[in-house]
């Protein structure tokens, strides 16, 4: 028996899917997570999983996992002690960076101080000029100065290397490194060349000081997991998922940490296309709401749009990755009353220990997860009966707060509920109406274990009139792991006009398709399962900010079209993204993207769903409005044949997510057992 597993680590639970290559058959589970050591849950959970579904270790061949680590790393800082080597004169880049306020209105706001204090910043005498000539050279004194100077500082353990245009000529990158490797072998070291080759000196420092900086907590929290899921599952191939929507290797995650900043909600997405493709819906708006926050996607003919530029915890990453908007908003986040007496959620969360009140794990402190559950809409076990929650620990939480507003526990449940739902909208409205997207064109996809228990009224507040909420919307996140494609983006720098001689950037692609296949040997990728995919980023001469413009679709040799024809591309994502374009402009190409994808094996989910008229598993009051409670039947997810029609009020339960149905909404399970709610 072969199985593909995915694991996706979150701040509250860590969740599994497996699924067996050859029927379909899928398993779902979860459990609470382990922040200290994330590895822990993820093995307990493996060897349940396992028991569950009644496979032996030995019968895993890939095993793909979505982290948390790096971007936690980064929120809390708890990464290594970094020094920064860069070229004489650039020892504030970081510090000074595009010199825009964090907050444009809030004049006290700071951005956060760099990940290396100023002395350990260390400057080197050379120069590489903007055409890839060597203007200063670099010395062998100045090497051995330099080492000298690291050799002085205490307790660092990662070195960011960031010459200027060094993407153009890495020569003197390279130089410092080998000479680093030999004097300080102890040392992560992230080279700007390697990590982030592009133009735009800011970014680029900035992504490769962030690489270094989580480097040794990720290289061995990767070290570690590799060696235990190697022994757990010793036939399995092991992937880490990265924020560009693929697999990598762990050596690749271990290398390049940066890139798994987004590695779970980026799962999420891949988890919707395939979820909302098998209803025939390919635009889409993902809710991804969980323990801590709520990610949100917009997904457009069954694609995903890719961002090259990302501000996570105040630090600029300049990677490709999945557009996702994150809020602090989640089941777990705390409420309270600010100091000017106005009830305020999040984004501190209370996390999966202890968690909200009502988990009964020693959390005392109000949150949406408490708000929930005091108004009915949560059932009293999670988890298929794992976990058990407490009506009265959550009240004994929500009554401080409403005592303080003056407020009866109720209304104050639902002020918690219509904050946390307000911070959603406003997610959901940054991805689409602020850039040009009418969401009622779109349907709502709600995931993750909190999502169903908030999209009606989401829905409803933007005026979106149709959800779709997957099988397993607890899970999908784990289930976007087991769909996904091993992954390499490479870039490369050629600013040239449009018009003139192409042939210096069909050396460029020529250069980066000879890296693609060296990627595709390295990873052992069959001939067969070879696929590349090219984009440009292209602007107008003088425009600071350039558009993607893709050039066709997945090929085995892509090449570069007419001048035209590029033109008419340009264009249409002009017109597409600013409503006009000009066709008498001159066009400038500033780089050439490449993505690499290795095809796996992958095999649709297989339910039998049931044929019987399903009936509650019980009934008890609910809250869905101010007025009063309403006696309302649960019923078990499990039991929804194909076609079944219900018209709210309802509650739908199943072991990784609850779905709340106002009276004012229906729903349908169609043919692919998703279950599609109308909002009336």
């Amino acid at each position: 028996m072969n199985w593909i597993v995915g694991v996706d680590v979150g701040g509250t639970f860590t969740d599994f899917c497996a699924r067996h290559v050859a029927s379909g058959r899928t398993v779902v589970h979860k459990r609470p997570s382990t922040p200290d050591d994330p590895s822990q849950a993820i093995l307990r959970g493996f060897a349940e999983l396992r028991e569950i579904a009644g496979f032996a270790a030995e019968d895993v061949d890939r095993f793909a996992h979505g982290t948390t680590v790096a971007t936690n790393a980064l929120l809390q800082r708890r990464g290594g002690e970094l020094v920064v080597i860069t070229t004489r004169g650039f020892r504030d880049m970081l510090e000074i960076g595009r010199q825009i306020r964090p907050k444009i209105y809030d004049l006290q706001e700071d951005a956060p101080p760099p990940l290396a204090a100023r002395h350990r910043r260390i400057e080197v005498n050379e120069r590489t000029g903007a055409d890839g000539d060597c203007v200063v050279k670099l010395e062998e004194t100045e090497i051995e100065e330099l080492l000298d100077r690291v050799d002085a500082l205490e307790g660092i353990d990662c070195c960011a290397i960031c010459l200027l245009f060094s993407f153009l000529n890495p020569e003197h990158e390279l130089r410092l490194a080998d000479a680093l490797r030999r004097r300080r072998p102890d040392l992560f070291i992230s080279l700007s060349s390697q990590v982030q080759p592009e133009f735009r000196e800011f970014e680029r420092f900035s992504t490769t000081a962030i690489n270094a900086f989580l480097q040794p907590q990720v290289s061995n929290y990767m070290t570690q997991l590799k060696s235990q899921i190697a022994e757990a599952a010793p036939n399995a191939a092991f992937g880490i998922f990265q924020s560009s929507g693929g697999l990598m290797s762990v050596e690749r995650a271990a290398e390049f940490p940066v890139r798994t900043a987004l590695s779970g909600p980026a799962a999420g997405a891949v988890g919707a296309i395939v979820s909302a493709a098998k209803s025939g819906i390919k635009d889409i708006i993902t809710l991804d709401i969980g323990g801590t926050s709520t990610d949100v996607c917009l997904i457009q003919d069954g694609r995903a749009a890719l961002a090259n530029v990302r501000d996570i915890a105040g630090f600029r990453i300049r990677l490709p990755m999945v557009d996702i908007h994150t809020v602090g908003a989640g089941g777990g986040s705390i409420a309270y009353v600010e100091a000017d007496g106005l009830l305020k959620v999040g984004p501190i969360s209370a996390g999966a220990v202890p968690g909200p009140a009502c988990y009964g794990r020693g959390g005392t402190e109000a949150t949406v997860s408490d708000a929930n559950m005091l108004l009915g809409r949560l059932p009293e076990s999670l988890v298929g009966g794992g976990m058990t929650l407490d009506r009265d620990m959550a009240m004994n939480a929500v009554a401080p707060l409403a005592s303080k507003l003056g407020l009866s526990p109720e209304e104050t449940a639902f002020g918690i509920l219509s904050i946390a739902a307000s911070n959603m909208v406003r997610a959901i409205r940054v991805v689409s109406i602020e850039r040009g997207h009418d969401p009622r064109d779109f349907t709502l996809m709600p995931f993750g274990g909190a999502g169903g228990l908030h999209v009606a009224d989401i829905a409803r507040e933007l005026g979106m009139t149709r959800i779709l909420i997957p099988q397993s919307p607890g899970i999908l996140c784990a289930e976007g792991l087991i769909v996904s494609d091993l992954q390499e983006n490479l870039v490369g720098t050629c600013r040239i006009k449009l018009g003139a001689d192409l042939a210096e950037l069909e050396a460029v692609l020529a250069d980066l398709r000879h890296r693609a296949e060296g990627w595709f040997d390295h990873e052992g990728v069959d001939e067969a399962e070879r696929r590349l995919r090219l984009g440009l980023d292209m602007r107008y001469v003088g425009q600071n900010h350039e558009l993607q413009v893709e050039i066709g679709g997945e090929s085995r040799a892509p090449a570069l079209p007419e001048i035209e024809q590029l033109k008419l591309l340009f264009f249409e994502t002009h017109e597409r993204a600013y409503g006009h374009h000009d066709p008498e402009a001159p066009i400038e190409i500033v780089n050439l993207r490449l993505r690499a994808t290795a095809k796996l094996v992958h095999v649709e989910g297989a339910a039998l769903p049931p044929t019987e008229s399903p009936r509650p598993v019980s009934h008890h009051d609910v809250w869905f409005d101010r007025t009063e409670p309403v006696h309302t039947p649960v019923y078990d997810r499990a039991t929804l044949p194909v076609g079944f029609h219900l018209r709210g009020p309802a509650i739908v339960t199943q072991i990784d997510a609850t779905t709340v149905v106002p009276p004012w909404a229906r729903l349908t399970v169609d043919e692919a057992c998703n279950i599609i709610m109308e909002i009336q």
